[in-house]
Order: C-alpha cells, then structure tokens, then sequence
C-alpha cells in the first residue's frame, strides 16, 4: 500500500504542475473563502507490526477558516473517528475498538492556479478510544490518548465552492494508559470532499463595483482639436470609492470606438482611501478617422477603470455621450484655435505658393527683404483670381469672438482657395498657410470683432529703415520686424493701403493692451497643430501671372519710393558727400542704376578723393556686366589707396575681393587666384565666404555672374 500511496502521490504531483502558469493574479487572494466544511475518508496503514492484522480507516469532518489578512494561513478543527478491524479469524472481536478524536490545527495552502492548490498541515488533539468486547464480562472498557497528525494536500478545486483533496499524511496515536499496543506512527491517505461557502467572484453577480461613477462633463468636442485633446482635458468625471477598504492600483482611460486605436490613459491613482472621491481629467489621443466625419455626429464613449480590490482585480465602465464637430468647427473660448486651421503642408497651397513665386521671379530685389515681397505677391495673386471678403451671413466674426456658447465654422485654406471668398478669420488663415508654405513666420492679431494677419520680415528692429521710413509702420516683436496685412482688402485696393490699415488697427489700442492680442502661428501649433487633410486637386485657375507681376511692381515702386524719399530728403538737406553716397547705395540696390550713378557722380564732384564713390561706380558697372569697366574703376581706386599707404586697410580688401571677382567673370582665373590671395591676407575670416575666387581654372567654377547671391553680395563701401 505505501508504493502504491506514493505512487499516486507522485503521479499528481506531475500532473499539477504541468498546468502551472505564471501569472500576476493572486489566486490566494482572489479566491479565498470564509469558511470550509469537509468530509474525508482515509485509509491507514500502521509503519509498526501489531499481534494480528487489522482493517483501519479514519472518516472525519472538518472545518477550516482562512485568516482574512492571509488567506493561505487556514486554522482547522477536525473531528473524527478511526476504525479498527481485526482480520484475526480465531478471535475476530476481542481487539476491535474506535477511536474518538478531536484535532485543532493549521493549513497552510497555496492556490498556484485557478483550479489547483497545493499545502500542508499539522494538528494535534485528544481521543478516547473504545475497546467494546476486550473483557467481556466487564463491557466496554477505553482509555484516553492522544493524536498528532502532519500530512500534505494536493487539492483540485472544479469550482469556487468545492474542492476535492488528495491528504497524504502521517499520525501518530500515543496511548499512555496500560493499552500500549497501538502506540505507533500510522501512515494514511485520505480523500476530502469540501465545500466552501463564499460567492465565487467569477460569477456575475459577483462582479466587483467598488466604484462610483458622477459628475460626468464631457462638451462638445471638435476634430480640429485632435492634437489638443491628446495632452489637454475635454472633460472630467468624479470617482467615489464606495467600499469599506481602499482599492488600489487605480487606472483610468477613455476609449471611442471607431476613432481611437486604444484607449488613451487618463490618469493613474495608487490607492483611493474608503469612501474617498477624486476627480478624473479626460484625455483623447483621436485617430485620422477623427477627421472623416461631417456636420455634427452624436457619438457614445467609455471611459474605462481597471483596479484591485481587497486583491482581485476589476473593471469598471462608465457609457458617455456627446456630439463630435467636423475639422470646420471651433468656438472662441481661445483665439489661438485659428492655428489649427493654418496648413503649410497642404500641397495645394505649394502648387500655388510655387506658382506665385514663378510669376515674379524676374522682378523681385535681391536687397530687399524677401517675406515682404512674397507677402506682396501674395495679396496680388489671391486678388487676381478673384478673391474676396465676405461676412458670413449667419455668424459673423463679431458676433462668435469670445462666445464661447456659439460654434463657428471655419474654411479650410484649400476650401476658401476654391470658393474664393470668405470671412476674416478665414482669409487669415489662407494667407498665413500661403507664407508660412514658403517658410515664412506667420502670427494672427485679434481685435475687438476682427481677426487678420501678420508676418515676420526678418530684419532687426534698428533697421527699420530698411522696410519703411516710419518706424510706426512695423510692429517689434521679439527684436524683429513684423507687418500687418488686413486681408479682407485683397481684391480692393494696393498692399500699401492693406499694410497701413493693418498697423492703424494695432495702434488703435496702443492705450487698451488687453484689446488686442499677436499670436504667433508656430507657437499656438505646438498647442494647436494643423488639422489633417485628405489631399485633392482642386482643379484651381491659378490666373495670369503677368497681372501678378505688374501689380507687384506697382506695389514695390510705391514701397521703394517710401524707402529711398528718406534718404533723398536727408542728401537735399545736408549736401553732404557721405549721405549722397548712401543714397547711390541704396539706388544701387533697388536697381536703379541711372539714379545711383548720379549720386555717386555726385559725390566726386564734391571730392574727388573719395574712394568709397569710386568704389560703388565700379560695383554699378559690374551689376550691369560691364565687367572689364569694373576691373579698370576696381585697379584704379586701388592704386589710389597704395599712394596713401592704405594697401593693408579694410577698404582696399573691399576693392581687391571685388577686382577678383570682375577678373573671374572675364574668365581671367589666375589673375582672380592671385588678387583673391592677396585681399585674404589682409584678413581672412572676412574673405572666407569668397573662397570659390581662389579656383582658378576649376572646370567646376563656372562664370563668377554664375556664382548663386553674387550680386547680392556685390561690396558697396559708406565711408
């Protein structure tokens, strides 16, 4: 019988771990029960001989309670009998006796999964035994003993309120009265059948609830909002732990099926005390599909609580409604929303941006600052093709800025480009996606019921000059210069009276700060970023280019004028030789050569010793590619400075970087090596930037009028 008890024992044993998996659910814990009640049968079989051979087996009852706190630790009290059969045929009865007992203990076991455990107890008690035909003619005579038990258990657990043991164990049956005879270790296995009384927390009705669920805010949300909603709240909803202990490990997520990939993680609580409440703000990380949807669709989401209670883990849903707005949508509780609307990637707006640019290629001023102009083309192409400011009839910007109860709607800059007309807010945000397609700085300024646009000209503050005359024309942001453009005059009149009614609407409220705001694009798009887009041709006439063209000259010549009235007005004024030839330089550079040779002349005729003149008369000649002329002025002025001694000065590096350059156009390379050396030894981090003019020769040079900016870098010299 022992091989054949630890046989089996072994043969379970195997077969229990073969289905043991690693998992994080306490299953202790998880499945613990208040109470057990068991009904065993054992078989014994002693380790000692007795006189004669005997049937034994022990039927008991037991019960066993968990320690709340520590489900594996099970006290037990077990109250039983074992039988003693004797086989001896001669004299079957004299030795047949009962033993009576009652045991208090410990378990220990461990539920590994769900449906096995494995454990171990100890136990001790008292018992009467019973010897009922020992003497006869005395009747029944016992004695009082005492029995120690230690055994294993291997449990199968078919659900949560019955469980079925396999009990290995030994006992030991101490007698100290004058009946010694069965004194020994006995060696038993037993079978249990329990049940545990409890509600299995896998049933339905079982399932945990310890969360309440109030408070629920969730407004309006808007598919332009997309990237906001991913790191900002759209809403909120309040959580009550409504048990008598503290659940832990809380996490909380909101999921939209149809626009979510996954559910986005709103927050992670480690523990919330009994009857604690915490208020939850809610996230939404919305796929492109966010961006499919038209009009208003009413939408049902989850938000979704995962926790531990007591150990066993829950979930929680929480069903919530809303209405979703289409990528048009926004209201005006914060202006820098227009952001999302502006789409520099939008390849419809490239096409055109690129168009644009084409069309005035040949006109636009190397010396003048680049935004400006496109800024300029921009206006001039959008009024060509006939686009026009419309109020919209039924919400006007006056009516939805600051209302934060009114949904506006919004065009899209590829939208308003194929309708050709909008509102405030949209033909600003048609105008800045335009400039910032090409790398322009954008920003958008609100005033009381109005919203238009700026731009970013990259010229420092201090040279303002350089854009207008009038300092009050720009507006310093930052140490640069930006420019205010009302674009509901596209189509009306000039950029010059569209600029002046933009800057007349900022200093409006010089004196009401809080009046106005200047957002910049890029700022407000870390916060709000540009809508998605389904890109499409949109079929779009770009209109006549020469028109483009012709408008943006008028508009230059006008704002050239501007520029240069201030440094005639000076010259007239003064007469003085350095202020004429500040003026031939700035004619020079706007490319009116005719007046900047006159000014330059001029300089001359007040004193001929002035090199600087010489110099620019020189540079005039080589922007009109009169090279070999340049080359005779450039040699000349240079041997002027050699008869004052001024050979080393950095005047005479000016001239001998721009005498190498007229002798590379004329392709005479080694002449143009050898000058090119002899100007970087006078300094030569400042003729770095020429360093092409030192290869000679090269089959990769090319012609120096080739060379990319070589004009614009042409050296005009002040002194």
């Amino acid at each position: 019988m022992k091989k054949v008890i630890f046989t089996f024992i072994l043969v379970m044993f195997c077969f229990i771990f073969s289905f043991a998996q690693e998992v994080n659910l306490n299953y202790n814990e998880y499945y613990r029960f208040p109470l057990s009640v068991g009904i065993e049968y054992q078989s014994l079989s002693p380790f000692a001989d007795y006189a004669s051979t005997y049937s034994i087996f022990d039927l008991s009852a037991n019960i066993r309670w968990p320690i709340p706190s520590k489900p594996v630790f099970q006290p037990l009290l077990r109250l039983g009998m074992i039988r003693f059969d004797n086989q001896n045929l001669s004299d079957p009865l004299k030795w047949d006796h009962s033993c009576y007992y009652a045991q208090i203990g410990a378990a220990y076991t461990y539920r590994f999964q769900k449906n096995f455990e494995i454990g171990g107890e100890l136990s001790g008690g008292i018992a009467q035994t019973v010897y009922p035909d020992l003497i006869p003619e005395e009747g029944p005579v016992g004695s009082l003993d005492f029995l120690f038990e230690a055994g294993v258990m291997l449990s199968l657990d078919p659900s949560y309120n019955m469980s079925i043991d396999i009990h290995p164990n030994v006992k030991y049956l101490y007698s100290p009265g004058y009946i010694k005879d069965f004194n020994s270790l006995i060696l038993g296995i037993g079978f249990t059948a329990s049940y545990r009384f409890g509600e299995d927390p896998d049933a339905p009705a079982a399932m945990i609830r310890s969360l309440k669920f109030s408070k629920t805010e969730i407004p309006d949300l808007f598919a332009a909002m997309q990237s906001y909603y991913v790191n900002n709240s759209f809403g909120s909803i309040t959580l009550t732990n409504t048990e008598k202990h503290a659940i832990d490990d809380i996490e909380v997520s909101f999921y939209q099926a149809g626009f979510m990939d996954t559910p986005t993680p709103a927050l992670s609580i480690p523990s919330l005390a009994a009857g604690e409440s915490i208020d939850v703000p809610l996230l939404a990380s919305f796929n492109r599909n966010i961006f499919s949807v038209e009009g208003i669709t009413p939408l049902t989401g989850e938000i979704r609580v995962s926790y531990t209670s007591r150990g066993k883990p829950a979930e929680q849903k929480n069903s919530v409604t809303y209405d979703l707005h289409d990528k048009t949508s926004m209201v005006w509780d914060d202006d820098r929303k227009v952001a999302a609307f502006i789409t520099p990637a939008d390849s419809a707006l490239r096409n055109y941006a690129s168009f644009i640019r084409q069309s005035c290629r040949d006109s636009t001023i190397p010396a003048y600052s680049e935004p400006m102009q496109f800024a300029v083309q921009v206006f001039h192409a959008l009024g060509e093709i006939g686009c026009l400011y419309q109020v919209d009839p039924t919400l006007p910007f006056t009516e939805v800025q600051g209302n934060t109860m009114v949904v506006d709607s919004i065009n899209l800059p590829r939208t308003t480009l194929k309708n050709i007309t909008g509102d405030c807010d949209d033909l600003t945000a048609l105008y800045c996606s335009l400039l910032e397609t090409v790398g322009i700085n954008t920003a958008f300024i609100t005033i009381p019921g109005h919203i238009y646009a700026a731009y970013n000209t990259k010229v420092p503050a201090r040279d303002f000059g350089k854009i207008h005359p009038d300092r009050k024309m720009t507006i310093s942001i930052d140490g640069e210069l930006w420019v205010p453009v009302e674009i509901t005059m596209i189509g009306k009149t000039g950029f010059m009276e569209a600029w002046r009614t933009g800057i007349e609407e900022w200093t409006k409220y010089d004196n009401e700060a809080n009046a106005r705001a200047f957002y910049k694009t890029k700022e407000s798009q870390l916060l709000y970023r540009p809508v998605g887009l389904t890109e499409t041709d949109l079929g779009l006439q770009y209109g006549n280019s020469k028109t483009i063209d012709h408008n943006f000259n008028m508009d230059m010549d006008k704002i050239i004028s501007q520029v240069l009235k201030e440094y005639i007005d000076t010259a007239s004024f003064s007469g003085r030789k350095q202020d004429y030839n500040r003026l031939g330089i700035i004619y020079a550079q706007f490319q009116r050569y005719s007046q900047a040779e006159t000014a330059f002349n001029k300089v001359i005729s007040l004193d001929p010793k002035f090199t600087g003149a010489r110099i620019n008369l020189g540079n005039l000649q080589f922007l009109q590619g009169n090279y070999a002329g340049a080359m005779q002025s450039y040699q000349l002025v240079y041997e002027m400075l050699k008869e004052k001694g001024r050979e080393g000065s950095a005047t005479a590096q000016k001239v001998l970087l721009n005498l190498a350059r007229a002798q590379y156009s004329l392709e005479k390379f080694t002449l143009a090596e050898e000058t090119y050396t002899k100007a970087k030894s006078i300094d030569p981090a400042k003729a770095e930037k020429y360093a092409y003019l030192a290869a000679a020769g090269s089959t990769e040079s090319g012609r120096a009028s080739e060379v990319p900016g070589i004009e614009e870098s042409i050296i005009f010299v002040e002194e």
